[in-house]
C-alpha cells in the first residue's frame, strides 16, 4: 500500500486545512470518556494531569468534583487550585469554576470536571462547556470529564436502556470538537464491587443503584455506546487528517462502504444489499451517484429509478453524495480514496455480452483503478440488454424536433458551397461542409446531429466526389477521404452536441443559483410577517413551477392545526390526504406527501418548515403534470429554499416577539409610574386632610379660631387639590380613550386668562403673575373649559417649581395665523435632552435630586387637549442666565365671524 502512487487529481481538502488551521489558534480539549459515574474518570485525568507537571506544563485545577472520594482528593494534592466563585441562589451557596480567574491565571492545561455540568442562574454562561470555550478561545488547553449518558444524541436511548432520564446533555459537537478521548473502562463487575465498598455513592444510594441504573446489562451496553462513540471521534479524526494530508486511502482501519447508483434494473436490490453490508460490517456507508453529461439524455424512467435509489438510501441512513464528473470509474475511485472506503457496491451490468466486450463494465474499470478497494457485484435475474433494445431506447429519448430545422441547415450548406466551388480549393470543401454539421449539432441536439452529419457526407459523396451526382465512389482515395469526413463529421456533431448539453446544464444551475439568490435577497428584505409568506410561496411557485402553499398554526392556535396562510396561485382549501402529510411535515419535521415515502397518495409534497428553536409549519409544492420524483438537485434546491424561508419567517416572529416585550416593559414602567405617581400625589393630600380633620376632632375645643380657620383651609386646599388629581386622571382615561370631543366656540382670550389666572389664585400662591397681551387680539375658536384647563395646568406646574416670590409670566402674541400663549417661570430649568419626555405621562424630569418639571399628568393632558385643537406646545429651556422654563402653546387663528354690528353695517 506505502508503494502505490497517490491519485495526482487527489488534492488536500480546503475544509480539513481550514478546520486544522483554525484548531492550531485555539486550546486542545481532552475529554475523559466513561461508560457510567464511577469508572475513573476524575481518576484518570488527575492522574495524566501530574504527568503533564513533571513535564514541565503549568497546570492548575479549575474545578474538580471529588464526591468524598479520597484517592481522588488524595490526587489533588501538588496542583495549584484556583479559587472558586461562590454563588448564592435561593438561599444557598454554590461553588462555581471562577472563569474570570482562569483567564486572568492563564495557565497552559486547566482541569475542569463534568463538562455536562449546569452553571447556577445568573451566571455568564448556561452551561460548563460554554466556559470551556470560551477557556480554549483563549489559547488554553482543557482536561475534562463527560458519562456517555450526557450526550444529547444519545440521551433517548441511555433512557431507554437504563429507564432513567438525564437532564443535564452536552451537545454532540462539543464532543465532536474535541482533539482527543481517551475512554475510562472499567468490566461491570468491577465497578459493581466499587460501588458496593461505598466508593462511589453512599451506602443507601448504592444499594439502589445496583437494582436500577448499575445493572450489570445496563453497564454492558453503556459500555458499547462509549466505545462506539470515541471509535467514531477516531474515525473522523483519520479521515480529517487523510484528507488534509492529500493521503490516498483506503487504510482499513473501519469499514466503509460505497453503493455506486447508476441507471439498472437492480438499483433497490443494490441499495438493500449494500445496507445489509454495512449493517454486518457495522460501519457507515454513502451512496454515491456520478451525474454525467449524459444524465439530461436519461428516460423519464430511469431518471425516477435513480431518484428513488437515493431516496430510499437516505431513509436507510447512508450519507448521499451527489458529484458531476465525466468519467464514471475514475471519479468513483477518488470518493472512495477521497473518504477512506474500503468497499464498493455496484450492480451487475444489464447491457448486452457483445457491448460488454467492446467497451468494457464499470466493474472491470474499478477493478483495474481500484487497488486495495473490495468490489462487491449485485446480480439479478434481470435480463441483459441488447444492442438493439440499447439502441431503441436511444432514439426513443431523443429530440426530434430539431430534425427537420438541422437538416435544412445542412441542405442549404451544401447548396453554398456548391455554388461557391469554383471560388473554393478542392481540400477546404469538406471543412465548409462541416461548419453545417456543427451549426446543426450546437443549435438542435445529439439527434439532429447525427442527421447533419449524414446529410452532409452524402450530399458531400453527391454534390463533389466523381462520378458527380450519383452515390458510387470510383476512386479508391475518395473512399477515404469519404469515410474519414464521415468519422469526422461524428465526432465533431457528437462532441458539439455535448458542450451543447453541458452548456445547458450549466444555465439550469446558474438560474437556479440566481433564483435562490433572488430569494433569499428578497425574503431578507421583507418587513412583516404576511411578505415574507408571500414572497416565499410567489418565489418557489416560480422555481419549481408549480403551485405553492404554506400553511402555519394562527397566532390563537400555536399548538393547533394549520391553516393556509399564504399561497400562490391563490388556494383556500387542501383534501385531508394533504392536510395529514402537511401535518405530519410540521409535528415530525419530516418531508411528506407525493414523491416521498410518507402519505404519497397526497398530491402535495409538503416540506416542514423549523429551526433549532421552534417549529413553524410547512411548505407544499404541487406539480402541475404527472412527473417523476423529485430530482437530488430540485430536492436539495427546496431544501434550501425552504430553510431559508423558515430562518426568514423565525426572523418576522422574533421581531414581533421584541416588540411585544417592549410593549409589554413599557406597560410595566406605566404602570410602576402610575402607582408611584399615585402613591405620591394621593398620599400627600390625604394625610394633610387626615392631619387636619383629626386635629380639629380632637382638639377642637383648644385651637382658636385663627387656628381652626387655618385647619379648615388646609382641608379644602388639600381636598381641591386631590379633586385636581382626580380629574386629570379621569381626563387622561377619556383622552386615551378618545371620548373628549372639545365643544368648539368663539372666545375672547382676554377674557380667556383672566379666568383661568382667577381660578388659579391659590395654586400661584406666594407669585406675582405678570400678564401681557397684544392688543387687538382676534377671537379664538376653542372649548373654553379645556383650554381654561390648559392655562391652569401650566400656571400651576410653573408656580410649583419656581422659588417663593418669583413671578411667572403670561403672555398672549399673535404670530401670523397663530395666537402664541407663553408660561415663563424663574425656576432652575429642564435639561436639554429631556424637554420632549416632560410631555410623556408621568414622567418625572430630576435635576441636583429634586423634581423640576413634568410630575403627573398636567403637562401630558395639555399636549391632549391642544392637539386635538390642532394646536401644539413645547418646552423652552433655560430661558435667561440658565434658569427658567418656558412652555410655548400654539394654538390656529380662524376666519373671524361676523358680528351683529357688522351684520347691520353690511345690509345699510
Amino acid at each position: 500500500m506505502a508503494d502505490r502512487p497517490i491519485d495526482s487529481d487527489l488534492r488536500p481538502s480546503p475544509e480539513a486545512l481550514l478546520q486544522t488551521a483554525a484548531q492550531e489558534k485555539r486550546g486542545r480539549l481532552s475529554v475523559f470518556l466513561g461508560a457510567a459515574p464511577g469508572v475513573g474518570k476524575t481518576y484518570a485525568m488527575l492522574e495524566t494531569a501530574h504527568a503533564r507537571q513533571r513535564e514541565g506544563i503549568d497546570v492548575v485545577v479549575g474545578v474538580v468534583e471529588t464526591h468524598g472520594r479520597e484517592e481522588t482528593a488524595f490526587l489533588l494534592r501538588g496542583l495549584e487550585q484556583l479559587p472558586l466563585r461562590r454563588v448564592e441562589y435561593r438561599d444557598r451557596v454554590f461553588n462555581e469554576l471562577d472563569l474570570d480567574e482562569v483567564l486572568r491565571r492563564r495557565p497552559r492545561l486547566v482541569l475542569i470536571d463534568e463538562l455536562a455540568h449546569s452553571n447556577v442562574p445568573g451566571s455568564r454562561h448556561e452551561k460548563r462547556y460554554q466556559d470551556i470555550e470560551e477557556i480554549r478561545a483563549a489559547g488554553i488547553d482543557v482536561y475534562t470529564t463527560l458519562n456517555i449518558q450526557h450526550l444529547e444524541s444519545l440521551n433517548d436511548v441511555v433512557a431507554q436502556i437504563t429507564r432513567v432520564k438525564v437532564r443535564e446533555t452536552v451537545p454532540d459537537a462539543v464532543l465532536g470538537n474535541a482533539d482527543s478521548i481517551e475512554v475510562v473502562d472499567l468490566p461491570p463487575e468491577e465497578l459493581i464491587k466499587r460501588l458496593q465498598e461505598g466508593k462511589v455513592y453512599v451506602p443507601e444510594q448504592a444499594a439502589r443503584a445496583v437494582h436500577h441504573f448499575f445493572a450489570p446489562g445496563n453497564l454492558t451496553a453503556l459500555r458499547e455506546l462509549a466505545l462506539r462513540k470515541a471509535a467514531d471521534q477516531v474515525d473522523g479524526q483519520m479521515l480529517s487528517y487523510m484528507q488534509s494530508h492529500a493521503i490516498a486511502g483506503p487504510w482499513p482501519t473501519r469499514d466503509r462502504i460505497m453503493v455506486c447508483i447508476s441507471p439498472s434494473p437492480l438499483l433497490p436490490r443494490l441499495v438493500r444489499s449494500a445496507r445489509r453490508v454495512a449493517e454486518r460490517r457495522r460501519g457507515p456507508w454513502i451512496a454515491l451517484y456520478v451525474e454525467t453529461p449524459a444524465h439530461d439524455r436519461l428516460s423519464d424512467e430511469e431518471k425516477s429509478q435513480i431518484n428513488r435509489a437515493l431516496t430510499l438510501a437516505e431513509e436507510f441512513g447512508a450519507e448521499v453524495v451527489t458529484v458531476a464528473a465525466s468519467n464514471v470509474p475514475a471519479e468513483i475511485i477518488r470518493q472512495a480514496r477521497l473518504r477512506n472506503v474500503t468497499d464498493i457496491v455496484v450492480a451487475r451490468s444489464h447491457r448486452s455480452r457483445l457491448l460488454n466486450r467492446l467497451r468494457g463494465t464499470l466493474t472491470d474499470r474499478l477493478v483495474e483503478l481500484g487497488e486495495g478497494i473490495n468490489i462487491h457485484v449485485v446480480t439479478g435475474q434481470s435480463e441483459p440488454e441488447s444492442w438493439l433494445q440499447v439502441t431503441r431506447a436511444r432514439l426513443a429519448d431523443m429530440r426530434l424536433d430539431g430534425l427537420a430545422p438541422a437538416a435544412l441547415l445542412s441542405l442549404f450548406g451544401l447548396l453554398a458551397v456548391k455554388l461557391a466551388e469554383p471560388w473554393l480549393p478542392p481540400s477546404s470543401i469538406p471543412l465548409f461542409i462541416l461548419v453545417a454539421v456543427l451549426l446543426g449539432s450546437l443549435r438542435h441536439g445529439h439527434a439532429a446531429a447525427v442527421l447533419s452529419s449524414i446529410i452532409c457526407v452524402l450530399g458531400y459523396n453527391f454534390l463533389f466526389l466523381p462520378p458527380l451526382y450519383t452515390f458510387t465512389i470510383n476512386n479508391l482515395e475518395n473512399i477515404h477521404t469519404f469515410f474519414v469526413f464521415l468519422a469526422v463529421a461524428l465526432v465533431t456533431s457528437n462532441l458539439t452536441a455535448r458542450i451543447r448539453a453541458q452548456a445547458e446544464a450549466a444555465r439550469t444551475r446558474e438560474t437556479r443559483t440566481a433564483a435562490l439568490y433572488d430569494f433569499s435577497r428578497r425574503v431578507t428584505s421583507a418587513a412583516t410577517e404576511d411578505d415574507i409568506l408571500w414572497t416565499v410561496v410567489h418565489h418557489v411557485a416560480a422555481i419549481a413551477k408549480a403551485q405553492s402553499l404554506v400553511l402555519m398554526p394562527g397566532h390563537q392556535d400555536r399548538a393547533g392545526h394549520l391553516s393556509i396562510r399564504a399561497a400562490y396561485p391563490p388556494e383556500d382549501q387542501i383534501d385531508e390526504r394533504a392536510r395529514a402529510a402537511a401535518d405530519w411535515a410540521w409535528e415530525k419535521g419530516e418531508p411528506a406527501g407525493h414523491g416521498t415515502g410518507t402519505l404519497p397518495a397526497s398530491d402535495w409534497l409538503f416540506l416542514p418548515l423549523r429551526t433549532a428553536e421552534r417549529r413553524l409549519g410547512a411548505l407544499g409544492i404541487r406539480f402541475a403534470d404527472q412527473r417523476p420524483p423529485l430530482g437530488p438537485d430540485e430536492r436539495r434546491l427546496l431544501d434550501a429554499l425552504a430553510n431559508q424561508a423558515a430562518l426568514a419567517i423565525e426572523r418576522s416572529l422574533l421581531n414581533r416577539d421584541v416588540a411585544e416585550a417592549r410593549v409589554s416593559a413599557e406597560t410595566e414602567k406605566l404602570r410602576s409610574a402610575l402607582l408611584s405617581s399615585i402613591s405620591h400625589d394621593l398620599r400627600t393630600p390625604l394625610a394633610s386632610i387626615i392631619g387636619g380633620a383629626s386635629s380639629l376632632m380632637n382638639f377642637g375645643e383648644r385651637i382658636d379660631a385663627k387656628g381652626r380657620q387655618d385647619l379648615l383651609q388646609t382641608v379644602r386646599d388639600e381636598a381641591e387639590r386631590l379633586n385636581r388629581f382626580v380629574g386629570n386622571l379621569l381626563d387622561m382615561t377619556r383622552i386615551e380613550a378618545g371620548a373628549m370631543q372639545p365643544k368648539l366656540d368663539w372666545v375672547d382670550p382676554e377674557e380667556l386668562v383672566a379666568t383661568a389666572v382667577k381660578r388659579a389664585a391659590n395654586l400661584t400662591t406666594g407669585h406675582d403673575i405678570v400678564i401681557r397681551i397684544e392688543p387687538g387680539l382676534p377671537l379664538l375658536r376653542v372649548d373654553y373649559i379645556l383650554l381654561e384647563q390648559v392655562l391652569i395646568n401650566l400656571l400651576d406646574n410653573a408656580a410649583k417649581y419656581s422659588p417663593k416670590g418669583s413671578p411667572v409670566a403670561l403672555q398672549l402674541a399673535r404670530k401670523g395665523e397663530q395666537l402664541l400663549i407663553t408660561v415663563t417661570d424663574q425656576g432652575s430649568g429642564i435639561p436639554m435632552g429631556q424637554l420632549e419626555q416632560v410631555f410623556d405621562m408621568f414622567y418625572r424630569v430630576k435635576a441636583s435630586d429634586r423634581q423640576v418639571a413634568g410630575t403627573g399628568l398636567g403637562l401630558s393632558i395639555c399636549r391632549s387637549i391642544l392637539q386635538a385643537h390642532g394646536g401644539s406646545i413645547r418646552a423652552e429651556s433655560p430661558v435667561a442666565d440658565g434658569q427658567g422654563t418656558r412652555m410655548v402653546v400654539t394654538l390656529p387663528l380662524e376666519e373671524q365671524p361676523l358680528l351683529p354690528n357688522d351684520e347691520k353695517s353690511s345690509h345699510g
